[in-house]
């Protein structure tokens, strides 16, 4: 963690969904691109702008993407942005989850190419913030939670090892409520994204740590033996199958045809531009 961040001059965003923003509408106006939305890096951006004079941003994050995909375009065209921009420079890179959804994801070889993308990172002079995976427990995806879990242990591992600031994403208690989730369950919910904006800030010694003292990490056991009455848990299964159709069904059948819901689409920020520029550039 940094102690007290000196400047950020320029920040260039990579990664999928996450990094994009989605759902986050939250202060969103007209100008907006058609599906646009506003996120956790944008939201940090402007906490850095606010501090730094001639500060400028780029987001090149695209939903759907899987971690080979970040690391061949959207790396290389990080490093293009920063070849020239203003020093100091920060890139954060968060992805992999997308393959750790797909049969065969493996922590160990996405950690390989993670470390070698943060490499090229580092070696250019930029400094580096990345993310551990959220904890899936009680969600559609805690399933893969022991994957997750291994993959954050190699992200740990790299953060150290190349001296990148680091995001815990898994110790943050406050996701793990409905209200931190959007209604497809894959995405955050606005009020979910301005926290982790707020936490990146304090690791990255931007905004003080809020001083509160974190809740306990471990579930207890009675929170997990919680009791439910019948006519929750009934609820409880006609969301659950209202969610299947509006969003797993979709997601499955994209599986199935290989489409991507990134595929086509371009980044929203392109270009490494002031926060009162255009964003889209194209």
């Amino acid at each position: 963690m940094s102690d007290v961040n000196q400047g950020i001059a320029s920040f260039v965003a990579v990664g999928d969904s996450f990094t994009e923003g989605m759902n986050d509408t939250e202060g969103l106006n007209d100008a907006a691109p058609d599906g646009g939305f506003r996120g956790w890096a944008d939201r940090l951006a402007e906490m850095i702008a606010e501090r730094d004079p001639g500060f400028r941003y780029a987001n090149l994050a695209v939903r759907g993407k899987l971690l080979g995909q970040i690391v061949n375009d959207q790396v290389p065209a990080a490093l293009s942005l920063l070849a020239e921009a203003p020093r100091p420079a920060l890139v954060s890179i968060a992805g992999g989850g997308n393959d750790l959804l797909r049969p065969g994801g493996d922590p160990d070889s996405l950690a390989e190419l993670f470390d070698a993308a943060v490499a090229r990172l580092r070696q250019a002079g930029s400094q580096v913030l990345m993310f551990t995976g959220f904890d899936p427990r009680g969600f559609p995806l805690s399933l893969i939670r022991g994957r997750v879990a291994a993959y954050n242990m190699h992200l740990r591992g790299i953060a150290d090892a190349r001296g990148c600031d680091l995001v815990d994403l898994w110790s943050m208690r406050s996701l793990a409520g409905s209200s931190a989730w959007s209604s497809d369950r894959l995405h955050l919910s606005s009020r979910a994204h301005r926290e982790v904006a707020e936490r990146a800030a304090e690791v990255l010694g931007i905004i003080p740590a809020s001083g509160t003292e974190p809740p306990p990490l471990v579930w207890s056991s009675v929170e997990r033996g919680k009791p439910i009455g019948r006519a929750a848990w009934l609820a409880a299964r006609r969301a659950d199958a209202q969610w299947a159709r509006e969003y797993f069904a979709p997601w499955v059948q994209r599986r199935i045809a290989g489409i991507s819901s990134g595929d086509g689409r371009a980044p929203k920020r392109p270009g490494l531009l002031p926060l009162t520029a255009p964003a889209d550039t194209r």
